[in-house]
Order: C-alpha cells, then sequence, then structure tokens
C-alpha cells in the first residue's frame, strides 16, 4: 500500500487514542483505563493467555471466509452467466438473504452441537449470500459483446470463465467480502461464548465475569485489530489481484 493510503489509518488510530485518554481522564474509573494501560496489558498476556485465543478465533474466522467465498464465487458465477439457472435458485435467495442469521443461531446450534461446525456455519450464512447476489450481478452487467467476442474466437465455457466472467467480477466480490466482514466477527464473538473454552469471543466475556477490565479491554482491542489486519489482507488482495483497474 502507498503511504498516503497508510496515512488515514494511523491518524484514526490516533483520534482514537486521544478520544480514549480523555474518556479515562474524565471518568476516572477503572472501567475506563487508560489506552496506555491496556496496551502494557496486552504485551504481559499475549503469549501466555491471549495468544491461543487470537489463533483459534483468527482460524474460524478465515476458514468460514474460504467456504463463503467458494460456495458464493461459484453460484453467483453459474446463475449470472445461465439464465435457467438464475430463475431457480434466485427465489430461494431472495427468501433466506434478509432472515437475521443471529435468528438461526439456535437452530444451527441444536442441529450441529456448540463445536467449530456451528461456529463457521454462522460466519459462512452471514458472508455468502452477499457474495452470490453480488458475484451473479457482476456477470449480469458484462455486455454479452465480450462473451460473443471470444466465442467467435472458438472459446469454450471454462475459458470464457476465466478470461472474462472470473476478471470483471472479481472486484464486486472482494467488495462483498469488505462488507460482510464486519458482521462475520461480530457473529463469531457472539457464537464464541458458547461451548468453547478458546477464541476472542470467550475470552473477552470471562475477562467480565472477572471483573478484569484490562483483560477486557485488551481482548477487544485485539480482536478490533484481527478485523482491521483483514481489511487491509483484502485492500492487498485487491491490489494485486485487480491492478488493471
Amino acid at each position: 500500500m502507498s503511504k498516503e493510503k497508510w496515512q488515514g489509518p494511523f491518524y484514526s488510530f490516533g483520534l482514537v487514542v486521544i478520544l480514549w485518554q480523555l474518556a479515562a481522564w474524565l471518568v476516572k474509573l477503572p472501567i475506563v483505563p487508560s489506552p496506555a494501560a491496556v496496551g502494557i496489558n496486552i504485551l504481559q498476556i499475549f503469549s501466555k493467555q491471549m495468544q491461543i485465543h487470537v489463533l483459534y478465533s483468527l482460524g474460524r474466522i478465515l476458514a468460514g471466509i474460504v467456504i463463503a467465498v467458494l460456495l458464493g464465487v461459484c453460484l453467483g458465477f453459474l446463475m449470472g452467466y445461465f439464465a435457467r439457472l438464475d430463475k431457480l435458485l434466485s427465489p430461494l435467495v431472495y427468501f433466506t438473504y434478509p432472515v437475521p442469521k443471529m435468528a438461526l443461531l439456535p437452530v444451527v446450534m441444536l442441529l450441529f452441537g456448540l463445536g467449530e461446525a456451528s461456529k463457521l456455519i454462522m460466519i459462512v450464512l452471514i458472508i455468502v449470500f452477499q457474495i452470490i447476489i453480488t458475484a451473479r450481478d457482476a456477470v449480469k452487467n458484462i455486455p454479452p459483446e465480450i462473451f460473443r467476442s471470444l466465442q467467435s474466437l472458438g472459446a469454450n465455457q471454462w475459458q470464457i470463465f476465466q478470461e472474462i466472467i472470473f476478471p470483471a467480477a472479481l472486484p464486486e466480490v472482494l467488495t462483498a467480502i469488505r462488507l460482510a466482514l464486519g458482521t462475520a466477527v461480530s457473529i463469531l464473538f457472539f457464537t464464541e461464548t458458547f461451548g468453547t473454552e478458546y477464541g476472542m469471543g470467550y475470552f473477552i466475556m470471562d475477562a467480565w465475569m472477572r471483573v478484569n477490565y484490562l483483560d477486557m479491554y485488551a481482548g477487544i482491542v485485539v480482536l478490533s485489530f484481527i478485523g482491521f489486519c483483514l481489511f487491509i489482507v483484502l485492500d492487498l488482495a485487491e491490489e494485486a489481484l485487480c491492478s488493471w483497474r
């Protein structure tokens, strides 16, 4: 990323730290510790207590994103290219997409238990529908002349997907992932408070129950940093894969 793109996050981080410090000075209670105290606490507990929780949460969110992207991109591309498949599957997508995914959490946990499967399924449900709709619409927006020009050169279906559909739709797919990522991290936090002993959601809620506000804020900061890093990775992927834009 260029220097100019790093300046925005740097200034935003500085503003958050300043406002946080002002709140700590005004409240003067343990419930709002200073940013410096939380930062020192992170350095002290990360390798001994927090690292395992970070690895579990990061593994869950990455696995959920990979599964959602594979399913969503494949279905979206096929629906956008084949009109009959779109007519068959679009009503199902439109019916299930508006359902609040949190409302499905009890059902998912009853069917798949409290383990890793239910957590991955919830993350996939959050992301996959937005990817399907975005990928489908991106394919539909490709001018038909582009397909005909490549078909006239003898291209088969796979070459059409490889040379036209995938490059044209990829920027929109990455945008859909970026938009859904914040909600996915929130759902991950909620699901990690059930039936697990590892994960940032469990770490934060456990610290809250123990009235350990330094650990609680440390978990919140680290979870936010995980989300920030994932956004940066998506930006870097877009620059590398969509440099033609």
